[in-house]
């Protein structure tokens, strides 16, 4: 049984890793005592959230059920410092993605918050997008549709893709996209076409990472020079976001059917991955030949579908907004309330994308 007391966020934080790093289920009740001891220790130190409880009347001696610590809106994170690091201890910030004409959100870290991120992420992902590696003889190369690091610092995503590529790609995987002066991301076309043809030759398996408007321009590219290339068994792709205008936009079973057209591809070895810059862990969703199977979260986060006019979770089957508990949030807040609609399935949920202005306004009342 975890501990129940507060603690620092010091040991909340190694608690948490070992028990990511074990690998093993967490039982609810187990769940339930580090969620409140975090929401503790968060109501304590990040004064705005402090201050949002308060005026909801929701403080830790009154809330007894995890379900019920208040939620944040994600937007918050745009107006608000939700952090309990101090400005020297902050050494990197992740913000939301967007042009340059809205405000992001902004999601401080610390040395100490991002072994916590890297843990959560690099144990889901790999028993996600790369379920077979242990059976492998050498890496598979990385091909990441976005910039490298030092081009978009403040970019969850490529943060994730950079520590991926680190720990499981093979030493000649690549980032194939740069940033413009509009802060869009632009896929360099020959660099990909390359990637893409010696993975084909050379028969390396190739990890293939991308947003779904990437993926629109590479197959886009493709289709201009009237190629396909047929990568190597075992190879896979994981696509996520949203276009945002950045592209034309494609059902998601279309873009599906694209890719393995033109990269050979089978529909079982596409992921999808849902994640924010506000979260610090990531949901996928997989495929089988003929459905996709609902988003899942690790143990160590849990996603709630909520009704927009009265809070309450969504029965299996029915859509509300998704409302996000993440344990690996440890220095910023961990309850989440996004504006993304979904449905209910099980203990997971299928995605439908952004509410309407009304239901995020709805998203919007929960919250004050």
């Amino acid at each position: 049984m975890l501990m129940t007391t507060p603690s620092s966020f010091a040991e909340t934080s190694r608690r948490l890793r070992t028990f990511i790093e074990g690998g093993s289920g967490l039982a609810e009740a187990d769940f339930s005592a580090l969620a409140h001891e975090l929401f503790t220790l968060q109501f304590t130190h990040v004064a705005p959230y402090r201050h949002l409880c308060e005026a909801r009347r929701m403080t830790p001696n009154l809330v007894t059920d995890w379900r019920h610590i208040p939620a944040v809106p994600a937007a918050a994170f745009k107006e608000l410092d939700l952090t309990s690091l101090t400005a020297s201890e902050r050494t990197g910030v992740f913000h939301s993605s967007g042009t340059t004409v809205h405000r992001p959100s902004r999601h401080f870290h610390s040395a100490e918050s991002l072994a916590v991120y890297e843990t959560s992420l690099l144990s889901w992902f790999k028993r996600h997008v790369l379920p077979d590696a242990r059976d492998c003889k050498s890496p598979a190369r990385f091909l990441c549709l976005a910039p490298p690091a030092a081009q978009a610092p403040h970019s969850s995503l490529v943060h994730m893709f950079a520590a991926v590529s680190r720990a499981f790609g093979a030493p000649d995987s690549s980032f194939v996209a740069s940033v413009g002066a509009d802060n869009s991301w632009l896929l360099d076309s020959a660099a990909a076409l390359g990637s893409l043809r010696h993975a084909e030759q050379s028969n390396q398996p190739l990890v293939l990472l991308g947003t779904a408007f990437m993926f629109v321009h590479l197959l886009d590219t493709l289709a201009q020079h009237d190629l396909s290339i047929t990568l190597p068994p075992d190879s896979r792709v994981m696509e996520t976001g949203g276009y945002k205008g950045r592209s034309r936009e494609l059902p998601k079973t279309e873009l599906h059917t694209l890719i393995t057209s033109r990269l050979g591809i089978p529909p079982t070895a596409i992921v999808c991955e849902y994640g924010m810059s506000e979260l610090s862990s990531q949901a996928y969703s997989l495929f089988t030949l003929h459905s996709s199977l609902p988003f899942r979260f690790p143990p160590w986060a849990r996603a709630l579908v909520t009704s927009p006019e009265t809070g309450r979770e969504a029965a299996d089957g029915e859509t509300g907004l998704l409302r996000i508990f993440d344990l690996a949030n440890v220095r910023s807040v961990m309850a989440i309330q996004t504006e993304d609609l979904a449905v209910r399935r099980g203990d997971g949920f299928e995605l439908l994308g952004r509410a309407t202005q009304a239901e995020a306004r709805g998203c919007s009342l929960l919250a004050t």
